[in-house]
């Protein structure tokens, strides 16, 4: 009797691809059944009033009117930054470029400075007065003076 042809190799790649039609088959005749049992109930899912999904549908007696002029679908407007005078320090400032930041005394906040919104020379450590206004990116300083 001679050898057979098949390596060994050759035998274990074909059992591992028979094994995964086997278990592929499994698979798709579980999910046949699961589909055949389930039902348009079983896939409604409901909303609670904290955001919750829920499989029980809501109460209509707890039900709560709610006014369109309410409901808000952009970000609250900030409300406009006072313009007193305040006091601080600076933190720091780049000459070359012409901005910096001062250091709140009272909150302690860092304010962007511009050269343009000064009307003195500002050095780092010096103690100026400004005025808090609404900049591009954040509260920035205006009407900046040297505190003497």
């Amino acid at each position: 009797m001679g050898r057979s042809r098949e390596t060994f190799g050759k035998k274990e790649v074909r059992t591992k691809k028979e094994k995964k039609r086997k278990e592929k088959a499994k698979r798709r005749q579980a999910k046949k059944e699961k589909e055949k049992s389930g039902s348009l109930d079983d896939m409604i899912a409901y909303v609670d009033e904290k955001g919750n999904i829920t499989d029980t549908p809501p109460d209509p007696d707890e039900k709560e009117e709610v006014k369109a002029e309410d409901i808000q679908i952009s970000p609250p407007k900030q409300d406009e930054i006072e313009t007193t005078d305040r006091r601080g320090t600076v933190t720091f400032f780049n000459d070359s470029k012409g901005y910096g930041f001062i250091k709140d005394s009272e909150t302690k906040e860092d304010v962007f400075v511009h050269i343009n919104n000064s009307a003195d020379e500002l050095k780092e450590g010096n103690l100026v007065s400004y005025e808090v206004v609404a900049g591009e990116k954040g509260p920035a300083a205006a009407n900046v003076k040297l505190v003497k």
